[in-house]
């Protein structure tokens, strides 16, 4: 006598209810990828303002370094509120130290506003060396505006920062 096979009677498959269960299990899921990928973006963001305007600054600082004049670090700050002067420095024509300092204010304020969002603002402040120290003092402040999705407005950032520049030989 043969057997009779066994029939299953349960395995039939997903009902609808646990395939919908499912899906929206799936949808929070990705729902909340999306949000984190949207976080991250804005904090690159963030970021990368942030070293445009570190690494701005640092430049202004190695061409104070070059013109290290004490008249010239005050030509620094002086032009370092307002917007510099294009002098043309460049080529045969010959500059004064104050000269380059104003072309060179021109030309970081360009390239400042090129990578900073909205109307980067500057400040340029010179400390004196007191004898018999030969070492002047710079701080550089920038402040932008980024952009505030959750306030619907912006946000006011500011990198400042302050180094000890020699005005003379030996320092």
């Amino acid at each position: 006598m043969k057997k009779q096979p066994v029939q299953i009677r349960n395995n039939r498959g997903f009902s609808l209810l646990e395939a919908l269960l499912g899906f929206l299990i799936l949808s929070i899921g990705m729902l909340g990828i999306a949000s984190l990928q949207a976080i991250s973006l804005k904090a690159g963001k963030t970021s990368v303002y942030g070293s445009v305007a570190m690494m701005k600054v640092e430049e202004l600082f190695e061409s104070m370094r070059a013109n290290s004049t004490s008249a010239a670090l005050a030509a620094y700050e002086a032009a370092g509120s307002g917007t510099g002067t294009n002098n043309n420095c460049t080529g045969a024509t010959v500059c004064t130290g104050v000269q380059l300092a104003q072309e060179d204010i021109f030309w970081w304020k360009k390239n400042l506003t090129a990578g900073l969002p909205g109307a980067a603002t500057t400040v340029v402040t010179y400390t004196a060396a007191i004898p018999p120290s030969k070492l002047a003092t710079m701080k550089i402040d920038v402040n932008w505006n980024e952009r505030d999705k959750d306030a619907g407005g912006s946000i006011a950032k500011t990198y400042t920062t302050t180094a000890n520049i020699c005005t003379g030989v030996p320092c």
